[in-house]
């Protein structure tokens, strides 16, 4: 096994992770505003799926966007400063916590109405088969936008037009507080790609090899022959909705339980195997201070000039 990266991928979720904790403490310190969709649990999904790209490869997601946006390569102080509204954030604050967007990585960001993404995904992976660019567009969405109408049109399309589009379903039980067996007839989410003669698969999104392995036969389907994929990877969260979530619809002995199979915890547990205790012990130390310098740079930065509230409205010949 290739030591390397296993290293690679424990730093990358674990960044995830230590970005997320922070970010719920400055928002209990009431310095992030509006709502904040943690991604902790599920970090294994975004940092495996997003391992098997290519740089010209493009990303897309919800609203639950930070650990998609950071393990695509996005920079962890242009993210912890766009939760504050800086000016230096990666929108320079007009996006925030559901807005995330990083050009420079073909990531197009967080989108806040559930489902919008998938007909968007659709749009992005046509231009890439239309210019012959050879790419693959991977859309993340949650379970809770299964039922959503942009969800069928977009798979109906990636399906007739034969685009080399990715749709990785982040099944993590429950949409908001409803549990997945009040909105879905049956547990097995990938089924309906079925109805759109479309290629699925189901994952195990707590191994991260798993991850690995699955999406990246996906998207040589998609680049190789232009065939779209559905994929259903059964996660978990660790936190709420969003941070006003009571959680009402769990106990605590629910969420130790699934805690578990975390995937940091088991990816930190074979590196010790693996007699590489130190290096983990320097990533967990680097990661720490890289987090801390995020949170220092993103309150030291400035508010966006007011002068500029109107930039970006219309596009610039």
């Amino acid at each position: 096994m290739d030591h390397e990266l296993l290293c690679e991928l424990y730093q990358r979720m674990l960044r995830i992770r230590r970005f997320e904790e922070e970010a719920a403490r400055l928002y209990t310190e009431r310095k992030i505003g509006g709502f904040l969709h943690l991604y902790i649990g599920q970090e294994a999904v975004a940092v495996g799926a997003l391992s098997v790209l290519e740089k010209h490869d493009k990303v897309i997601t919800a609203y639950r966007c930070h650990g998609h946006y950071l393990a695509r390569g996005g920079s962890s102080k242009a993210g912890m400063a766009e939760l504050l509204g800086k000016g230096t954030g990666c929108v320079e604050g007009r996006g925030g916590s559901m807005h995330f967007y990083d050009i420079d990585n073909n990531f197009y960001g967080g989108w806040g109405i559930v489902g919008a993404q998938v007909p968007l995904a659709a749009g992005l992976a046509f231009a890439q088969k239309y210019k012959e660019e050879n790419g693959v567009t991977l859309c993340f969405l949650g379970d809770g936008a299964i039922n959503i109408g942009p969800f069928h049109e977009g798979l109906s399309l990636a399906s007739l037009w034969e685009l080399p589009v990715v749709y990785l379903i982040e099944n993590n039980e429950y949409a908001m507080g409803t549990p997945l067996e009040k909105t879905a007839p049956t547990e097995d989410l990938s089924i309906r790609a079925l109805g759109y003669a479309m290629a699925r698969e189901t994952i195990d999104g707590h191994d991260i090899f798993d991850v690995r392995s699955k999406v990246h036969t996906a998207v040589q389907r998609a680049r190789e022959h232009n065939q779209p994929t559905l994929i259903e990877v059964k996660t978990y969260r660790y936190r709420g909705h969003s941070m006003a979530d009571p959680q009402k619809y769990r106990t605590r002995e629910d969420v130790q339980e699934r805690q578990q199979r975390d995937a940091i915890l088991l990816l930190g547990q074979k590196l010790d195997e693996l007699q590489m205790g130190d290096k983990r012990a320097q990533i967990e130390a680097d990661i720490e201070n890289e987090i801390q310098e995020a949170v220092e740079f993103a309150e030291n930065s400035p508010f966006p000039d007011p002068a500029t509230a109107t930039n970006y409205t219309y596009i610039e010949s």
